[in-house]
């Protein structure tokens, strides 16, 4: 899915070295800010997107507990930045594209992704500014990768259905 990186940097204007700067050795995300901060990020990005004032947006989480997405989200984030293998060793490999295929990643529902998530880290106390940044930076990124990539499979999937009905 090189593809779908280069359309997310392009859309972004942040070239994939710096969305995965957060992967640079020494500076590491989770050793600055901690687990802690990491579950009020998440904590704090699920109340506003389980309360949107947008039914389409919420209904894209529909039928998912909160607290589920909230788990999710933060063991993710915990060794996606740095700390131990929470995720995988609970869900297996985060395979972003294939675990967002079931949702409706719009262009318009990656835009309110960010704008809810980008609220959260500047209102979650114990996040620096740098780390902030950061972590904006790759999720930017990564909102595009899995939107640009979800559209993908969906489009090569109905071309090969389209096949096999001719």
């Amino acid at each position: 899915m090189r593809f779908a990186s280069q359309l997310a940097a392009e859309k972004t204007g942040i070239s994939e070295d710096e969305a995965f700067l957060i992967d640079e050795a020494g500076s590491s995300v989770f050793n600055k800010i901690g687990e802690k901060s990491l579950k009020n990020l998440s904590t704090n990005f699920y109340s506003r997107v389980y309360s949107d004032s947008e039914e389409w947006f919420r209904s894209i989480f529909e039928g998912i507990p909160m607290q589920s997405a909230i788990q999710n989200q933060y063991e993710f984030f915990i060794q996606r930045f740095g700390g131990p293998p929470v995720y995988s060793q609970r869900r297996g490999h985060p395979a972003l594209i294939g675990r967002h295929m079931p949702f409706a990643v719009s262009e318009k529902a990656a835009e309110r992704w960010l704008h809810h998530m980008s609220e959260a880290l500047t209102t979650t106390p114990g996040i620096d500014a740098d780390s902030a940044k950061a972590i904006y930076n790759y999720l930017q990124h990564t909102a595009w990768f899995i939107h640009f990539g979800t559209e993908h499979v969906k489009e090569m999937k109905r071309r090969e259905q389209e096949g096999n009905d001719s």
